[in-house]
């Protein structure tokens, strides 16, 4: 093993930044026009996806597969706990994940070949095989973006795909959830920041420097929706732009973006209930989106911000003790993951909102072991894309149940061996998109959504 930390995803390509909220539009109005020369989609019924995403990839022998028989060098220091389900145990330090058993379904069998935070993100995002091993620039659009692309005609007054993120790190190539030869214009629209702050504010997408060159100069100076506003009251030229600039200023001056974005029209008790933090206000972010209209936001969880963890989940012993981050790291999860659970629930949004939980990969079985200098040496789990656990909850399918295993030791599929492409058959089916109809390239050539995958008929 390399004796040298692993910097986990990171971005690889660099993108112009913009203002704020006012700035959004006019780079929407340009992606309308490129919409506009690629053909109409029909409207798709009202459901929507949530997808949180563990960036470094979470140790499923610590979370959702555990082994407590396998050998000390194996199944770590956590115990597991009975939930409300009978099969299905999860770690101890995820009590609330116990309670509420009957509201989720776990998936212990999805494993793909690509070792690398690069290749793996691009497998996972993609749902197919990257051409390249490393790297997070896609060669082939991200499902959020394929999402876009075939609900591009709802009129929701506000975006249709949201990504919400740590502060600079609102680049699509980040975590690999750029749409590739589909174009810019179907990226998800970039939140980040911590809407826990009290100066949180819903930032701009970062966009090409090619696309920031044909903007207007005069929508430069605009500065959030309270920003256009103002200034259409008194700019005629504004109220009477049309065509797509005219649309993106209606999307983003929209009374339903204003809400959905708002967190302080939640109560105080669920949002403290959510975690008054990075993670949980993201979470209750996107589920007001949903809510609102929004098909599909995904919600990262890279960094907790507690004192003492890693950055991401990937805690290699050469970057962090990876039992130690567990410690502080799960029970935030805990709280997010079983809050976002139950209020979905509690609202009925469980027949409309799919839930997805996921990282890249898995983490190693076997324990590794580095020099942490004066703290003596540290526990690690590598890179493990051979087996990996997803969550999924709601989107109307069929929950408490455990969905394939893996082997005595976590190291492979052992029963029901799926692939990402199947857990994205399975999205696909509940947004009613065909996986296996036809998108196309600039060449005009037919692109399948999916080359391969079929829903997997334990959750349908």
């Amino acid at each position: 093993m390399s004796e040298n930390p692993c910097a986990g995803p990171v971005s690889r390509r660099s993108f112009l930044t913009a203002g704020t909220l006012g700035i959004t539009g006019l780079s929407l109005a340009d992606v309308m026009r490129l919409r506009a020369a690629e053909g109409k989609t029909s409207a798709a019924p009202d459901t929507s996806v949530i997808f949180v995403w563990l960036a470094g990839g979470p140790p499923h022998l610590d979370m959702y597969d555990m082994k407590p028989d396998a050998p000390d060098e194996y199944r770590g220091p956590f115990n597991p706990i009975r939930t409300n389900v009978r099969g299905l145990d999860v770690c101890e330090l995820m009590p609330l994940h116990a309670k509420c058993a009957d509201k989720y379904t776990v998936i212990r069998s999805i494993a793909h070949t690509f070792n690398d935070h690069g290749g793996g993100s691009k497998r996972v995002m993609t749902g197919r095989v990257p051409n390249t091993p490393t790297e997070t620039v896609n060669d082939a659009p991200a499902i959020c973006t394929v999402v876009a692309k075939m609900r591009e005609n709802l009129k929701l007054g506000l975006p249709n795909c949201v990504s919400t993120v740590d502060g600079g790190r609102a680049s699509v190539d980040t975590y690999a959830q750029g749409a590739a030869w589909l174009g810019h214009g179907y990226t998800p629209f970039m939140v980040d920041g911590d809407p826990s702050k009290p100066n949180f504010q819903v930032k701009n997408v970062g966009v090409s420097q090619e696309m920031a060159q044909r903007l207007d100069d005069r929508f430069t100076l605009l500065r959030g929706i309270e920003g256009v506003r103002r200034e259409a009251d008194t700019n005629p030229a504004l109220k009477t732009m049309g065509g797509h600039y005219a649309r993106a200023f209606d999307m983003l001056t929209s009374t339903q973006a204003r809400a959905a974005f708002d967190l302080s029209k939640e109560p105080v008790a669920l949002r403290e209930r959510y975690g008054m933090n990075a993670w949980g206000q993201r979470a209750l972010m996107a589920r007001r989106l949903v809510e609102a209209g929004c098909s599909f936001v995904t919600v990262v969880m890279e960094n907790p911000h507690i004192n003492g963890c890693f950055y991401n989940w990937d805690t290699h012993a050469v970057n962090h003790d990876n039992f130690v981050d567990m410690r502080l790291r799960l029970p935030m999860y805990d709280k997010v993951i079983t809050a976002l659970v139950e209020d979905l629930h509690a609202r009925g949004l469980n027949q409309k909102v799919l839930l997805v939980v996921t990282g890249e990969f898995g983490r190693s079985p076997r324990i590794s072991k580095a020099s942490g200098g004066a703290k003596g040496m540290r526990n690690g789990r590598e890179h493990w894309p051979q087996s990996m656990s997803v969550l999924v909850s709601g989107g109307g399918m069929k929950m408490g149940q455990v969905i394939g295993s893996t082997d005595k030791l976590g190291t492979h599929p052992h029963e029901n061996r799926l692939a990402p492409e199947d857990l994205w058959a399975t999205v696909y089916k509940h947004l009613d998109i065909d996986p296996h109809a036809f998108i196309y390239d600039p060449q005009k050539r037919p692109v399948p959504i999916l080359p391969s995958g079929r829903p997997i008929r334990e959750l349908i």
